[in-house]
C-alpha cells in the first residue's frame, strides 16, 4: 500500500526559499519515477516537476525551471522539491504523486500518476 505524506509548506517572503518532502511509507519507491504537481486557488491542478525512478531524468514546468530543483533519497523512500527565488504566483496547495507503472522515464500528465498525496500548503507573500 502506497502512502504519501508531504511536509515542508508554510509561508515565505517573495524570494525565499522552501523545501518539500514527500514520503513514501510503501516498500516500490525506488521502482517508479515520482512527480510534483500544485493547485493555485481557482485554477487546475498543474504539473511542476518529475524525477525518474533513479534520479538520473529530470523535467520541470517552464514556470519553475531554475528555481526548483527535485530530487530523491530512494534509500530513505523520499523525494524532495526545493524551490527558491519564490515568488506570490507559486503559492499553492503542492502535491507529490507516484507514476502508475515502473517507467523508466518521467510523465508529465495526472493521469499517469496513480498515488497521491494530500498536499502541503505553500503561501508566498509579495
Amino acid at each position: 500500500q502506497v502512502r504519501l505524506v508531504e511536509s515542508g509548506g508554510g509561508l515565505v517572503q517573495a524570494g525565499g526559499s522552501l523545501r518539500l518532502s514527500c514520503a513514501d511509507s510503501g516498500r516500490t519507491f525506488s521502482t517508479y519515477a515520482m512527480g510534483w504537481f500544485r493547485q493555485a486557488p481557482g485554477k487546475e491542478r498543474e504539473f511542476v516537476a518529475a524525477i525518474s525512478l533513479n534520479g538520473d531524468s529530470t523535467f520541470y514546468a517552464h514556470s519553475v525551471k531554475g528555481r526548483f530543483t527535485i530530487s530523491r533519497d530512494n534509500a530513505k523512500n523520499t523525494v524532495y522539491l526545493q524551490m527558491n527565488s519564490l515568488q506570490p504566483e507559486d503559492t499553492a496547495v503542492y502535491y507529490c504523486a507516484q507514476d502508475r507503472s515502473s517507467y523508466s522515464g518521467v510523465h508529465l500528465r495526472e493521469y499517469e500518476y496513480g498515488y497521491w498525496g494530500q498536499g502541503t500548503q505553500v503561501t508566498v507573500s509579495s
